[in-house]
């Protein structure tokens, strides 16, 4: 880097080189650069909402308008006129304004915003304007004009926008030094915005897009910097082993989409077993999975891994006055309607000026006529004598006038033919100047109530152009997805607990479980420490591992049970405790820390199960009791540092387990958000109950199907379901359904019998269809029948269900309702009954979850005496959970 010092420069000596300064070069020349492409390329106006080669391709589409399509190779050439660049940049400007469906009625292929295909040569398609923008884009008279970049022509400033087009169309740009990135909006609701800030009403603006999709603006910040939106694409389950995707993110297509499908399914993401791209006018992207590989779990993963949601970053930045300006799409929709409300008023004094013009001269020339001054200047020989007469002549008659005579309307007068005057109506003319009168009342009347005008403005356009722009983005809260619940375990997990090694790369050791290469693996060794750390091929945890899984952090209902000894001879303390945070790869002491100390009984429970071991001491001196039992379940759930209950002070030769354990943890509250269409743990929407391991959700959907489900977070459900409650297996269903096949309405009872298994309940006729289905114990409808022509009007008729049918099997068609005509079946209210209460083999007094890592380092018992006597018994697995004997 060269200095700007005077002591460096050596005009003298043959082989001095000259230096010469050039840092006022690069900050002129720089600075001219970056303004030239913030104001002349990249950034929209605020006023137009257009870049400057859209706005000059407007203006050449209206230069070149006369009803009919033009090549829009030649449209490009007419742009060129006033475009200082090149024919693609303006050929592309323009592609991308036609596939918005707004401004430009297009013919031809101009390629597919789904797809991602590209349109034809621009020689091959053609354009002309469409109503809507010749409706609301051009004025001349209330346009400013400026010289082109040659001169030779005159282009408008900015185009006399009369709507909201930045915020309908999106816009996006990347500048030196700044970008943009405003997101499309929907056409309706701009306008209902538009009309509520003219009212003084508050209104909120979300983006909707061309490719629909479903998106979560719970942080867009109204588009400021900052802010972001998360889209996603819509996925169903078609069958058991087919998901269909039929609406994509914003700024992906299919092609980019299934790319990332195929990627995250190479690199053990997700799996499939292919895909298939039925995509044409609409999305179709059938996803077909292997047999056994969960729908529910792969939807989820396609979010997580895939593009099926992507997150975009809104940033609105216009060009105001000259000058980048930050503002949200609020804002700009302020700016914008108040733009059109002063553009409305220049046009209204614009055709008030013309009105009074016509009005002016249609009164001098009926006065001219009707009182025969044309008969003045017959005897004058002069142009100033003709001007002088008809002057003089009109001066008795013009006082009702409202602007004095010029010697141009004089002029004009003059110019009126003799076959004009022969004819002339006194009555049409008179007609004519209280048309304009009428007109001219009503354009002030207009700018008397001008906020009134532009409400009824902005109303006209939604009647006339909002017809097919409904909303196509549906707006919903999304749930995180929990990618390690999600990703598809395709390693498997080895061990060599002898020297301590776990891996992917131990196939001769022994076989774990499959695991993915995301996931964190929890490990125990005998000596009572602890380590989470990540999955690999190869890592050393310890000697002497007990206990590997992996390990999932948000587990709080896993609960381990472990008896250890304090050092060599130590006396044995027993713990349960979770593990719900950590520091990855750092070493946990789960022992009181003393050299030597060693785990004498361990167990992983990944529903708080609490079994019942026996303890076996060493016969050492004159001890009594060599034998007893400790239940688990009196244990208090503490923290991993907690030192734990005495067991004894003595020596214990075993542990054995003698009874497996039931759960110690209350059931689980689980809730359903409409909202999000989840299930959750976070009181969010409606509570569905209780649940215990073996509890399951029962499913009804308008399509008359059955099911019942295990409650996992990650269930989604379809649009259709109308009954989700927790199931009672002696419940019965009872619905009223219309049979196509017999065209008659049916009553049935039924219980579910195969609780794996989906089953449709009414006749599969595709006439058939659900009318009323409900869980209640007495349930009551209402039978409203049709009139009948000839016949009085048949008394409504209430059916009590459970007395009208009994409880059948799930295929029976039932029994028929009536044989009359329905017009119409309800569901009122049922009669009172108490239900049998639930019981529950593992009903009993529980420690509650909450009470995990309270008071960890006290080890007071929490029942009478953990030493208890008992009968032995042979030892055996716990079927719940994980046992390691030592």
């Amino acid at each position: 880097m060269i200095e700007e010092n005077d002591d460096l420069i050596h005009p003298q000596g043959e082989n001095q080189d000259t230096i010469t300064r050039i840092s006022g070069m690069y900050k002129d020349w720089f600075l001219d650069y970056a303004s030239y492409v913030i104001l002349e390329r990249a950034v929209p106006a605020i006023e137009d909402g257009f870049k400057p080669v859209q706005r000059r391709i407007m203006h050449s589409m209206k230069d070149l308008d006369d009803g009919r399509y033009n090549k829009v190779a030649n449209i490009v050439g007419h742009t060129m006129q006033y475009h200082p660049h090149g024919d693609a940049s303006i050929a592309d400007a323009m592609v991308q304004i036609g596939q918005k469906d707004l401004l430009i009625d297009t013919q031809g292929n101009w390629g597919n915003i789904l797809t991602g295909d590209s349109a034809a040569a621009s020689r091959y398609i053609e354009a002309r304007l469409s109503k809507f923008a010749l409706d609301v884009v051009y004025n001349p008279k209330i346009t400013e004009w400026q010289a082109s970049y040659d001169g030779r022509r005159k282009e408008p400033v900015n185009l006399p926008v009369m709507f909201p087009l930045l915020l309908a169309q999106g816009g996006e740009g990347i500048a030196v030094g700044l970008s943009t990135k405003i997101l499309p909006h929907n056409f309706i609701e701009l306008i209902d915005a538009s009309i509520k800030h003219l009212k003084g009403k508050s209104f909120k603006l979300y983006p909707d897009f061309p490719t629909a999709g479903i998106i979560d603006v719970s942080d867009y910040k109204d588009g400021l910097r900052g802010g972001r939106v998360r889209v996603r694409a819509k996925v169903s389950q078609l069958d058991k082993n087919t998901l269909v995707i039929t609406e994509i993110p914003y700024g992906t297509n299919t092609t980019t989409l299934i790319d990332s499908i195929l990627k995250a399914n190479d690199k053990g993401k997700i799996k499939i077993k292919k895909i298939e791209d039925n995509t044409a006018a609409e999305v179709e992207i059938l996803v077909h999975l292997p047999s056994g590989i969960s729908p529910d779990k792969t939807i989820d993963a396609l979010y997580a891994f895939t593009n099926c949601e992507v997150s975009i970053s809104p940033l609105g930045c216009v060009i105001e006055d000259n000058k980048p300006l930050f503002v949200g799409v609020s804002e700009m929709l302020r700016r914008s309607t108040d733009n059109t409300v002063q553009l409305l008023k220049s046009d209204l004094e614009i055709k008030l000026d013309e009105f009074e013009a016509q009005w002016h001269f249609a009164s001098l020339e009926r006065i001219f006529i009707e009182n025969r001054i044309y008969r003045d200047i017959e005897e004058e020989e002069t142009w100033e004598g003709v001007i002088q007469a008809i002057d003089k002549g009109l001066k008795p008659h013009i006082k009702h006038l409202k602007r004095a005579i010029t010697q141009e309307d004089i002029e004009r007068l003059t110019e009126i033919r003799i076959k004009r005057i022969s004819k002339f109506d006194i009555d049409k003319a008179q007609q004519k100047i209280q048309a304009l009168e009428d007109q001219i009342a009503e354009v002030k009347h207009h700018l008397d109530n001008l906020i009134d005008y532009a409400i009824a403005y902005f109303t006209r356009l939604k009647k006339d152009y909002g017809a097919g722009r409904e909303r196509k983005t549906e707006i919903r809260a999304f749930d995180d997805v929990d990618v390690t619940k999600v990703v598809i375990r395709n390693t498997k997990l080895y061990v060599n607990k002898q020297e301590g090694f776990i891996g992917t790369s131990l196939r001769k050791d022994e076989y774990v479980c499959d695991c993915s290469d995301i996931d964190d693996i929890i490990v125990f060794t005998k000596e009572g420490k602890m380590m989470i750390t990540k999955v690999d091929t190869k890592t050393f945890i310890g000697k002497d591992i007990i206990h590997v899984e992996v390990f999932d952090k948000k587990d709080s209902r896993t609960i381990y049970n472990m008896i250890y000894r304090d050092g060599t001879k130590g006396p044995s303390y027993i713990k349960r405790f979770a593990v719900t945070s950590i520091t990855r790869d750092k070493e946990y002491d789960l022992t009181n820390g003393t050299k030597g100390s060693t785990v004498l009984y361990f167990s992983a429970n990944p529903n708080g199960e609490a079994e019942v071991v026996t303890i076996l001491l060493r016969q050492v001196g004159s001890i009594k009791k060599l034998k007893w039992d400790i239940d688990f379940a009196e244990i208090l759930i503490k923290g991993r540092n907690s030192k734990g209950n005495l067991v004894t002070k003595y020596p214990i030769k075993r542990v054995e387990l003698k009874e497996k354990g039931i759960s110690t943890l209350k059931p689980r509250k689980i809730w359903f958000d409409d909202t999000v269409q989840r299930l959750n743990v976070d009181g969010r929407g409606e509570l569905l109950g209780e649940f215990r391991g073996e509890d399951r959700l029962l499913i009804i959907t308008q399509s008359g199907t059955v099911k019942t489900i295990l409650p996992e977070l990650t269930t989604h459900f379809e649009d259709d379901m109308i009954v989700l409650e927790k199931w009672i297996p002696k419940k019965p269903i009872s619905s009223i359904y219309y049979d196509g096949d017999k065209e008659r309405y049916f009553v049935k009872r039924f219980l579910i019998e195969n609780e794996n298994k989906e089953e449709v309940f009414i006749s599969e006729h595709p006439k058939s269809q659900l009318e009323i289905v409900t869980t209640d114990w007495i349930p009551i409808a209402e039978v409203v029948f049709s009139k009948e022509r000839g016949k009085d009007q048949k008394d409504n008729l209430e059916v009590n269900l459970e007395e009208f049918i009994a409880i059948k099997g799930i295929k029976a068609l039932g029994n028929q309702l009536t044989t009359d005509k329905v017009k119409q079946i309800n569901l009122l209210d049922p009669l009172p009954y108490e239900a049998p209460e639930e019981v529950h083999a593992d009903e009993i007094e529980v420690v509650d979850e909450e009470t995990v890592a309270s008071d960890e380092n006290t080890d007071t018992p929490t029942s009478s005496d953990s030493n208890n006597d008992s009968k032995s018994d042979d030892t055996g697995l716990n079927g719940e959970g994980q046992i390691t004997l030592f």
